[in-house]
């Protein structure tokens, strides 16, 4: 087991224990919706520059989310968002669209990483060496970063789809399968933003076509 693996086991991970390494962290967000992007990040922190608070975004607030992500923006020595649209969801499968993004939000970094650490178990292909870390997100604060610009750029981005289908309610559920939403769309039928490879959608669309 790497330096890393065995760190990340024993539940943390110092991110400035690589000496000589250019690290960024790298999660995404939105895999399970039914409809939108899904987002990824790559974020560089500054060893002298720290922010406190940084965890997974799931485990904290709305409110904290968009605070700290502000904060990761103005301290970070390079951060990078990038998504992949439905189609290309619909396209390529969601775990592809997913190393994709990911690999598009490292390439859109102004500084160039050595090493790239993943949360989850899989890297996308890329240049860039890569380490995948089983929940990195809670465990490597690079990561918990990138968690974040992930979450509030995807949040931002189903605000704007909100403004444009009001129908579907995608403030309240931002695009994953909730009653309300399979309520929404079995009303308004299937809209031009939601993944039609998602077996809810591709199902109702199935039912139209009967």
């Amino acid at each position: 087991m790497n330096r890393a693996g065995k760190q990340a086991a024993e539940g943390s991970l110092s991110l400035f224990d690589y000496a000589g390494e250019v690290i960024c962290g790298v999660d995404e967000a939105g895999r399970g919706p039914l409809a939108g992007p899904v987002f990824a990040a790559a974020v560089i922190l500054d060893p002298l520059r720290p922010i406190a608070g940084l965890r997974d975004s799931k485990k904290l607030s709305e409110a904290r989310r968009d605070a700290l992500a502000v904060e990761i923006k103005a301290c970070a020595l390079s951060w990078s968002v990038a998504q992949c649209s439905e189609a290309e969801i619909d396209e390529l499968n969601i775990l592809q669209a997913t190393m994709l993004a990911m690999r598009r939000a490292v390439e859109g970094l102004h500084r160039q990483p050595t090493l790239a650490l993943i949360d989850g178990n899989r890297c996308p292909v890329m240049p860039v060496r890569s380490e995948a870390i089983v929940k990195g997100d809670d465990k490597v604060q690079a990561i918990s970063a990138a968690s974040i610009l992930a979450k509030t750029a995807r949040d931002a981005a189903l605000a704007v789809l909100h403004s444009e289908f009001p129908q579907y309610a995608f403030d309240q559920h931002k695009g994953y399968p909730t009653a309300l939403h399979l309520e929404r769309l079995r009303l308004h039928g299937v809209s031009p933003v939601h993944r039609k490879s998602y077996a809810p959608v591709r199902a109702l669309l199935g039912a139209q076509d009967q």
